[in-house]
């Protein structure tokens, strides 16, 4: 479990410097990165995709990141 915490908050803190425009902070964007797990092994879970080891939960976490760092930004737009 703090495996998890530990690679997803790296996830989150690759996906706030890879976003154009910065991320939200390191704090908030370590949130993302943990929030980023769940959402990436879900939706891998609902494609198909399973990637294993240590290094597939770092990828799927910095891809549901992403995900929601851009949706974070598309509400905030439109807010």
């Amino acid at each position: 479990m703090i495996w998890h915490l530990i690679l997803g908050g790296v996830a989150g803190f690759l996906a706030g410097k890879v976003m154009s425009g910065g991320g939200y902070g390191v704090l908030v964007d370590i949130i993302l990165g943990i929030a980023g797990g769940w959402l990436g092994g879900w939706l891998g879970e609902k494609l198909g995709i399973h990637l294993g080891g240590s290094i597939g939960y770092l990828v799927t976490a910095f891809v549901g990141a992403i995900i929601l760092v851009w949706a974070g930004r598309m509400i905030k737009k439109v807010a």
